[in-house]
């Protein structure tokens, strides 16, 4: 059994649902303190996350990944424990087996090799891991950024493992993201009887004018590759059970997913003027996921697209599709970021898994890039 295919079952025998990371941090902690990387834990709340690091000086590339994983949902769902990882006809069934612990396996071999033969490279090359990807993000890369900020860590180009392909190895690179914004509306009526509007105000009336006006707004037409942002509603919540009582209070949760033709703030100015404008009565509680980020042409773009179309025959789809990731916290500290992993049909789902050829690539791919940025006249 190769060594990468090793490591990703002992990782996903660990059920590490969010946000436990139930000691994978701690086997790859000791695995590349003996490659000679210098490893920092730096927990937060109930949240792991480590930093491990090769080199003194130089531009800096981070290998950014997480070890915590979706729950698996019903066990009895699965042909197989989602915990007990099992091969069958070439591929690698387990949580967490595309998303991302086969990643996050590939990155500690790779990181083995390179360091093995070139123990004295220029610049750094690191890894850094939460257990908080999956979650509410907040004490994990998030706070580690803020960590990194405040003590002027060096930061240039950054790798993030998320399970990126879509049909073979490498034929796409996650070259940006779109940013994501949240929202907890709730509508202020007066509660009353149906028979008797005059003597009530209905928040869902009210409402509805504003909701429309919304989700209706063409917000921009798109910037370079990315799409152009959305508006959506997810739950619409009302009443007390009985359908003769006008209700006094309308709560609405949506999401905007934006491109760099907008920031959180900007977006929220726009969504609080239209519900103004429309003489609601509201409370409004937003919750900022990240700003996008988009890495344009340059040496790390570069990089990776001759790097893939090595290892999948032809140049990579260059995309800003998909939700988002954790880059999204490292892009503000003045790195360029992609990402690049394995096919991603299965993440989340009953029976997630990776091929094991492709898994078996992986740490191959992942060392040709760290050389192709650190080492390329080697």
């Amino acid at each position: 059994m190769s060594d990468v295919l090793q490591l990703t079952r002992d990782l996903i025998a660990r059920a590490s649902v969010t946000p436990e990371d139930l000691g994978c941090q701690a086997l790859i902690a000791e695995r590349l303190q003996r490659a000679g990387l210098r490893c920092e834990h730096l927990r937060y709340g109930e949240v792991d996350n480590l930093w491990a690091v090769h080199g003194e000086d130089g531009p800096t590339l981070v290998l950014l990944g997480h070890t915590d994983v979706v729950p698996s949902g019903p066990r009895e769902a699965w042909a197989s424990d989602p915990f007990v990882p099992e091969i069958r006809d070439g591929v690698l069934y387990g949580r967490g087996a595309a998303d991302m612990k086969g990643s996050v396996a590939a990155f500690v071999v790779a990181l083995e090799r390179f360091v093995a033969a070139y123990p004295h490279h220029p610049g750094r090359v690191a890894l850094l891991l939460t257990s908080d990807e999956e979650g509410d993000a907040i004490d994990g890369v998030r706070r580690v950024a803020e960590t990194f900020g405040a003590r002027g860590e060096r930061l240039d180009w950054c790798v993030t493992g998320e399970p990126s392909s879509t049909a073979k190895l490498g034929d796409l690179l996650r070259v940006g993201r779109r940013g994501t914004l949240s929202a907890t509306l709730n509508v202020i009526g007066v509660q009353g009887h149906v028979a008797y509007p005059d003597k009530a105000r209905n928040p869902i009336h009210q409402a509805m004018p504003a909701l429309s006006a919304l989700a209706a707004r063409r917000w921009d037409e798109g910037y370079e590759t990315f799409p152009p942002t959305s508006f959506q509603i997810s739950n619409v919540h009302a009443g007390t059970g009985a359908n003769n009582v006008i209700p006094g209070e309308l709560q609405v949760l949506f999401n905007l997913r934006y491109n760099p033709s907008w920031n959180a703030e900007g977006l929220e100015r726009e969504c609080e003027q239209v519900l103004r404008a429309h003489g609601l009565e509201y409370q409004i509680r937003w919750f900022r996921g990240g700003e996008p980020f988009y890495t344009p042409e340059g040496p790390l773009r570069a990089a990776a697209r001759e790097v893939l179309a090595r290892f999948a025959g032809a140049a990579p789809e260059e995309s800003t599709g998909g939700g988002t990731s954790d880059a999204r916290f490292i892009a503000p500290l003045g790195a360029q970021c992609i990402e690049i992993g394995p096919v991603n049909a299965s993440i989340h789902k009953v029976d997630e898994h990776v091929s094991v050829a492709d898994l078996e690539a992986l740490p191959d791919l992942y060392l040709a890039l760290i050389e192709r940025l650190l080492v390329p006249n080697a």
